[in-house]
């Protein structure tokens, strides 16, 4: 009888030691970045401030006719907050309208986004 509790206690050991050492290797699978994610379509992975504002700040940059060096993207809860001059409204416009597109992004406030004096309308 000694035996079989042995025998039964040593599988059981064994085996949740398994399954703890593929748990890891399974969660490394998944592990992917917000960026892989959004480019193989996945709408499962949590979209945090931390992404929506580099991912703003990203989009603005490499946007032609938005000088995205000189807008400042701060995120709180979902909402995105532009602050910094633009020359033109059409940049005013552009640069809200990328950060409207961001996957998360609930509202943009551009009132800290101010077209410059003398810019063009």
């Amino acid at each position: 009888m000694k035996i079989r509790t042995h025998t039964s206690l040593f599988a059981a050991v064994f085996g949740a030691a398994a399954l703890v050492a593929a748990v890891p290797m399974s969660a490394m699978a998944q592990d992917r970045t917000q960026t892989e994610a959004e480019e193989e379509g996945d709408s499962a992975q949590p979209v945090n401030d931390t992404w929506i504002t580099t991912k703003v700040k990203a989009d603005l940059m490499a946007t032609s006719d938005v000088p995205g060096t000189t807008i400042d993207v701060d995120t709180t809860n979902g909402v995105v907050k532009l602050s910094g001059n633009v020359d033109s409204k059409a940049q005013h416009d552009k640069a809200i309208s990328v950060a409207k597109g961001i996957k998360g992004v609930k509202s943009v406030d551009a009132k800290g986004l101010a077209v410059a004096k003398g810019g063009k309308k």
